[in-house]
């Protein structure tokens, strides 16, 4: 893009001064006019501002100021380029967030995006970690209270373990990437250096790029595996106001709930699908593969923003999703590495799902093995 803008712009001094010197010869030369308004049609604009710089080479030979003038305005002038806005080297003024004063469209959203907008997202990145890290060492694993029975239940089946690990591990690559894509300058490339920088800066987009639109195809098929499971119940509201027995210690027993308790069911909507939508749809636009999308500076820019808002966001809440799924409560990570809980696991955090397996209403295996029915005693499994 740098390329083709430089020689737009070496062209169209080319031309202007071109034009001006011919017209320095000329011993009528039309005095100089007022400068181009918006409300003039474009050829009379041109028109005008080879006059104004025609009188500027008589005055001041070299200096093409009328024509950065005119190009700093943000007015459109003729291209043969076939891309939207080819004719308008440099976008308007305006003003972002944060910001005390008004410059260019294009410089006002690079020192956003490179000033409060990553502070804020390394800020609330740095918090999410400081909790659980605080989590971790001042309250500990959340150990079960009683012995393992040795009696399996199947929490997830092949199929839901492969779509989340399909979500989990597409997420952790657009995640790396994208924290090397937007903080990479500030603490690597000191590190590094310029030329390993660029070629790792040059392999996260690409990484970026591609893996995206997976990761937007396995959050579909995880939205319809796991739906159903959470949809809001009544027990939810009293795990709330508890906060899910974080603050009622050790020996105190975790509120009721179903196969998801109410915590998880926030992630679900809100960190997976809502962040999970709006950061592929951006991401979408941010790669230009949306039909009859107009790809303008200005719609991009909106988009980065976003996509960056969005992903920090989501970011912020898996790091705690991750802490309890793995090395924050005992026996979390089994379920989904192996797909099976012991029924101690089951009725210590979620008991009323513990209960339907009990009376039949949810069957102890639902995934069918070879030679095995559905709700047959699973097979040994080492948790």
């Amino acid at each position: 893009m740098n390329k083709w803008i430089t020689g737009l712009a070496l062209s169209t001094m080319l031309a202007i001064g071109t034009a001006a010197a011919q017209e320095a010869k000329t011993p009528a030369a039309q005095p100089a006019q007022p400068a181009p308004t918006a409300a003039l049609p474009a050829v009379e604009s041109v028109d005008i501002l080879k006059q104004n710089q025609a009188e500027r080479n008589r005055t001041q030979p070299g200096n093409a100021a009328p024509v950065f003038r005119a190009i700093k305005e943000g007015g459109e002038h003729y291209s043969s380029l076939p891309y939207p806005e080819a004719g308008v080297l440099i976008q308007p003024k305006a003003q972002f967030p944060g910001q005390s004063y008004a410059t260019t469209a294009g410089e006002a959203w690079r020192q956003y995006r490179n000033g409060p907008l990553t502070a804020l997202g390394a800020g609330l990145l740095l918090a999410a970690l400081f909790v659980v890290t605080l989590l971790y060492f001042v309250a500990g694993q959340i150990k079960n209270k009683e012995a393992p029975t040795g009696r399996l239940i199947e929490r997830f089946t092949p199929a839901e373990r492969f779509v989340h690990w399909t979500v989990a591990i597409t997420f952790l690559a657009l995640a790396l990437t994208g924290v090397i894509i937007l903080f990479g300058k500030h603490f690597l490339l000191p590190i590094i250096g310029h030329t390993l920088f660029g070629w790792l800066g040059y392999l996260s987009k690409n990484v970026h790029n591609f893996v995206g639109p997976l990761f937007t195809v396995s959050i579909i098929a995880f939205f319809v595996l796991y739906v159903k499971d959470n949809l809001p119940a009544k027990p939810d509201l009293n795990w709330l106001l508890r906060a899910g027995g974080l603050f009622g210690g050790k020996n105190a027993k975790e509120p009721s709930s179903y196969r998801f308790n109410a915590g998880e069911k926030i992630w679900f909507w809100g960190g997976l699908t809502l962040m999970g939508l709006i950061v592929s749809a951006s991401g979408f636009v941010l790669d230009m593969i949306v039909p009859g999308m107009t790809y303008s500076r200005s719609n991009m820019q909106i988009a980065n923003i976003v996509h960056v808002v969005g992903t920090m966001l989501m970011m912020a809440g898996s790091i705690g999703h991750i802490y309890l799924g793995s090395i924050g409560m005992e026996g979390a990570y089994d379920g989904m590495r192996h797909g099976y809980v012991d029924d101690t696991w089951a009725k210590e955090h979620h008991d009323l799902w513990y209960e339907q397996v009990q009376n039949g209403e949810v069957p102890r295996v639902r995934s069918k093995a070879p030679g095995q029915g559905s709700g047959d005693a699973p097979a040994p499994v080492k948790v």
